[in-house]
């Protein structure tokens, strides 16, 4: 839904300590020259896991990663797809919910954990074969008191089944339903749907599928109009209540097939999604020039739009939780045309970044995020890593001509202000600390600031004082930047 009204910062945003990204408008009162908000797109690395197990098959997807630890956990429906004639076949095995592990978020294993068993053996990854197992999405549940065997919790179900289902788990392998109903009945719910813990909020939080017209019913099936997304909030996780449909700033009306979003985690007062854009482009000749044309033709004699159906991430982040910026351009588009890409389902992330390191020694750890290639063809698929910098999924940029940010009057707490930044070997960055009037504070005006250059995602502003912000503590200050072939990606103000 596109925005009628649109919440107003205040005149005076506290940030405290914490760290804001420019990832939307929340900080900025203006840009100048040429700066300007820049997104950036994660590069493409190595296939993180393969779904080559029979049991798991071509339409592998719904796919959950978090950081749990030391470890890195990731969770995924097994499911094979096939065209047969003009009938689409998804029986060959049942759907499966699937798990695999990581130690560094790079290279992933599949243990044998014994708990379901398939063609006549348990010697698999299969963790829950139940109600809900075509979009089981498990968090590590962070609320302060839960017990031990709800550590982890999960939505999962589908409009069939009755609606969204509560599961819990001591460990993230053993699960059960926590009540017999489901907990969520007000929508579609035929793609990922997902929950977690909100520290900022003090509450749960889940997100799920519905469709804008039509009927979506447990009896009478009947979409029509977008796909889109719907959240509500719980003290319980049982309880759901402020039930809402997603509002966008700026963004045409779209399908919206997933949503992913979460709480990031350098910042969790911020929530960002990666939903997947799904677009239905018919038959052209760009059409029939994209890969595998002739299973493209074959999965669209079933339905049209499995063979002419396009998806990509996009990004997009909310403070409230019902209000987002969502990023119009894509933030992966499906890139060099090759097998496995360029079509329906294409890019269909997991559910949130986690740091891991980088391939260059001694460089910044940076962000992985997860998006599926495969889908249709063959008996496996697959999930492709994609790399970026930590913070660094919109910047505010400017070319060497040069371009200034002036931020909102900002309250907060700490001693030195420390960014993530990057300039080219020429560029810069300076600071400047404003009054709410605009007046420079003296000791830190932009000819007080020792300039900034280099890449790095953490390092101080120095003024030729000391530099400490100690004494601006609680009062309304701007922030000035003036950037040369350099990109800010966050701030904070740190206590030491």
């Amino acid at each position: 839904m596109q925005a009628a009204y649109w919440p107003k910062p205040p005149r005076v945003i506290s940030i405290g300590s914490r760290r804001e990204l420019f990832i939307d408008s929340h900080l900025i009162e203006q840009l100048k020259g040429a700066a300007r908000q820049e997104l950036h797109n994660p590069v493409a690395r190595d296939q993180a896991i393969v779904h080559d197990a029979p049991w798991e098959g071509n339409n592998c997807g719904y796919c959950t990663v978090f950081q749990d630890g030391y470890l890195y956990r990731m969770y995924y429906r097994g499911k094979q797809l096939s065209v047969v004639g003009r009938q689409l076949i998804t029986n060959s095995h049942p759907e499966f919910y699937c798990y695999a592990e990581s130690h560094d978020g790079i290279r992933w294993t599949k243990p044998d954990l014994g708990i379901v068993e398939f063609n006549g053996s348990k010697k698999n990854n299969i963790i829950w074969d139940g109600v809900g197992t075509h979009n089981f999405s498990p968090f590590l549940d962070k609320r302060p008191g839960c017990p031990a065997d709800q550590k982890y919790k999960a939505l999962g179900g589908t409009m069939r089944e009755g609606g969204l289902f509560a599961f819990a788990s001591p460990d993230g392998i053993r699960w059960r339903l926590l009540r017999k109903k489901p907990v969520i009945t007000n929508g579609a719910f035929d793609s990922q749907n997902l929950a977690f813990w909100d520290e900022t909020a003090g509450c749960y939080r889940a997100y799920w599928r519905y469709f804008t017209e039509g009927i979506t019913e447990q009896k009478v099936w009947k979409p029509a109009g977008l796909r889109a997304i719907r959240t509500a909030t719980s003290d319980d996780f049982f309880n759901w209540k402020n039930t809402a449909n997603l509002v966008y700033e700026d963004s045409p009306e779209e399908h919206m097939y997933t949503n992913q979003v979460s709480p990031y985690h350098r910042a969790p007062h911020i929530l960002v999604g990666f939903p997947m854009r799904y677009v239905e482009r018919g038959w052209s000749p760009s059409m029939r020039a994209l890969p595998e044309r002739a299973h493209r033709e074959m999965r669209a004699k079933s339905h049209i739009r499995y063979g002419t159906g396009l998806t990509e991430a996009q990004v997009m982040a909310s403070r409230d939780g019902v209000h987002f910026k969502r990023w119009n351009d894509p933030f992966i588009p499906p890139g060099p045309e090759r097998p496995d890409t360029w079509n329906y389902s294409h890019l269909g992330m997991a559910t949130q970044p986690v740091e891991t390191a980088s391939d260059l020694p001694g460089a910044d750890r940076e962000l992985s995020v997860y998006g599926k290639e495969g889908g249709w063809t063959g008996t496996s698929g697959s999930f492709r890593r994609y790399t970026l910098r930590l913070d660094g999924f919109v910047s505010i940029g400017a070319p060497m001509a040069g371009g200034e940010l002036l931020t909102r009057p900002l309250r907060f707490t700490g001693r030195q202000l420390r960014l993530n930044f990057a300039t080219s070997a020429v560029g810069s960055i300076r600071v400047e600390l404003q009054r709410a009037d605009g007046s420079p504070v003296k000791g830190f005006t932009l000819d007080d600031c020792h300039e900034l250059f280099g890449d790095t995602v953490d390092r101080e502003v120095v003024w030729k004082g000391d530099g400490n912000l100690s004494d601006l503590q609680g009062q309304a200050i701007r922030f000035r930047f003036e950037l040369k072939s350099a990109d800010l990606y966050a701030m904070r103000v740190a206590t030491a």
